[in-house]
């Protein structure tokens, strides 16, 4: 569908919605004529406040002429002067994909790229463009890769697609802010009425009767009624619209092919729902791992530091890339799946330019490390930003100890303060030394099993009994013992959690300790315990 025929029909669906306002008002106003022709003259009264409160959403919707500003994506502006390669490869390719090159290109935090155009006169005027590049994303690709995304998103300036895409963001506006005020006002009137059937039930129950159950089954069923009418209008308008995108999607990954070359395109669609799926990860296991006890790693790592993961996680990621998920297809998707894309591109004929590995995008970049420190400062809330920095391994050993004991809270409460303990002038250290010692005492005096039932059981070790409950006891007490006991060795030090960017973090523990824990904590929890061999481990310097 050419760019003419699609900005006729985000037109038509635009004008869809003030002609079904105009339906419904013309609905309510016969509703009305109706009442006071016939109905009774409190009828009529109520026929007409109600049709007055469903108007007002209605005709608000119908005159929010603007569509409100897009405040874009946080980001970083970068001119010609500071990163003149990267300028030059998109200016080349918006020359070879025929277009008009972006005249701001912004750096992200996102594992994406996306083009905008600040369109005039429902999209018959062009407008600023901004090419919203995420340094992630360049950090997973190489740069013929980069080139094929970079030649996708010039692609869809090149078929209008940004052009028009303000009036389909505006019908959709419309209809999605209708159906909100509807629903809030629907919500509203059910809150109001079980408020007041509560405190009718209350009334009840202080006269010494049985509280009625509260029943809002059919309160503004009007309200729902108007918002399904929109919501039902609102889904036709993206079913239609939507199938619309599909295809852009593909034509500009053509467009990507034919200039980057058709091996390149596929290669780096191939490689976007891995890359995804690694930054994720990278995100909740490595860069906010540290947060909650208000750590980060270094400056310009946050974002930056998922180029070590897959570096190290290579291997699994030329599985992924091999291996498409399979997506399940709906008529509200924005994107035909990976693979129906992949497969479009890789059935071209082959142009001979095959898809090798050359240098990485990032060398694209004057200066990398400085563009991720700065996307980075302009990313961040302030609050992140104070927190403290620490190099890799270090925010791994704090980070990985401060969730151990965290997470000893409840054992340690269950124990309680030894006895004989002084203040405690040297901090957690010295604390867990002694609330490990505590719990060996109370091993020794038979007292512990009475601790380890205070501490929460799963619903199986809940309901058992006799032999039984003991053993899941005696397995409950075997877990916690070593978790105390290796948390306060990693506390004061000797013990220190190993970063790895292939596998999950490791506690390394003193020499010979890994040979002798076990043997030891087992006949800490036999049924005649013996806590030496653990008092040793403890002390030992």
């Amino acid at each position: 569908m050419g760019a003419t025929l699609r900005a006729l029909r985000a037109l038509v669906l635009l004008a869809g919605f003030h002609l079904l306002g105009l339906g419904l008002l013309a609905l309510l106003g016969a509703l009305d004529w109706v009442a006071w022709r016939w109905a009774p003259a409190l009828w009529a009264l109520k026929i007409y406040a109600l049709s007055f409160v469903l108007a007002v959403p209605v005709v608000r919707g119908m005159l929010m002429l603007r569509t409100p500003r897009d405040e874009g994506v946080a980001g970083v502006p970068v001119t010609e002067a500071e990163e003149p390669r990267l300028w030059a490869a998109v200016r080349e390719l918006a020359a070879l994909v025929g277009t008009r090159a972006p005249d701001e290109i912004r750096l992200t935090a996102d594992m994406n790229a996306a083009v905008t155009e600040d369109a005039r006169l429902l999209g018959l005027l062009g407008g600023t463009r901004r090419l919203y590049l995420g340094l992630p994303l360049v950090t997973g690709l190489s740069e013929a890769r980069l080139r094929a995304v970079l030649a996708h998103e010039l692609g869809h300036y090149a078929h209008s697609d940004t052009r028009l895409s303000g009036i389909t963001e505006r019908s959709r506006l419309h209809v999605a802010r209708t159906v909100g005020r509807f629903e809030e006002k629907s919500g509203l009137k059910v809150a109001k009425e079980r408020a007041r059937q509560e405190r009718k039930s209350a009334r009840r129950v202080a006269r010494g009767k049985t509280a009625r159950e509260v029943d809002t089954t059919g309160v503004g069923i009007t309200y729902r009624v108007m918002a399904r009418i929109y919501t039902a209008y609102g889904r036709f308008s993206m079913r239609a619209t939507l199938s619309g995108s599909r295809r852009q999607e593909i034509a500009a990954d053509l467009a990507a092919a034919r200039i980057a070359g058709r091996d390149a395109t596929a290669s780096a669609l191939r490689a976007l729902p891995a890359l995804d799926t690694a930054h994720e990860f990278y995100l909740s296991s490595y860069a906010t791992l540290g947060v909650e006890f208000g750590m980060l790693p270094p400056r310009g790592e946050v974002f930056g530091g998922v180029r070590h993961l897959l570096d190290a996680r290579a291997g699994e990621l030329a599985g992924m890339r091999a291996a498409l998920p399979a997506e399940p297809a709906t008529p509200y998707d924005s994107h035909p799946p990976t693979a129906e894309r992949v497969a479009t591109v890789e059935a071209l004929p082959d142009d001979g330019r095959a898809a090798e590995e050359d240098r990485p995008a990032l060398t694209l970049f004057a200066s990398p490390e400085e563009a991720l420190r700065a996307v980075e400062d302009a990313t961040l809330t302030p609050e992140a930003l104070r927190m403290r920095r620490l190099d890799w391994p270090d925010l791994v050993h704090e980070a990985m100890t401060a969730k151990y004991v965290r997470d000893t809270e409840v054992l340690r409460e269950a124990i309680g303060e030894p006895a004989e303990a002084p203040d405690r002038p040297d901090g957690t250290d010295r604390c867990l030394r002694w609330e490990v010692e505590a719990f060996l005492d109370a091993v020794d005096a038979g007292a512990v099993w009475d601790l380890v039932d205070r501490l929460p059981k799963s619903e199986e070790a809940a309901a058992a009994s006799g032999r039984a409950a003991r053993e899941f006891a005696r397995s409950s007490l075997r877990r916690e013992l070593a978790r105390l006991l290796t948390t306060a060795l990693a506390v004061d030090g000797r013990a220190r959690w190993q970063l790895s960017w292939s596998a999950p973090a490791s506690l390394l523990l003193p020499d010979g300790y890994a040979e002798e824990l076990p043997a030891a904590l087992d006949a800490a929890i036999a049924d005649r315990p013996d806590t030496e061999r653990l008092r040793k481990l403890l002390a030992a310097a």
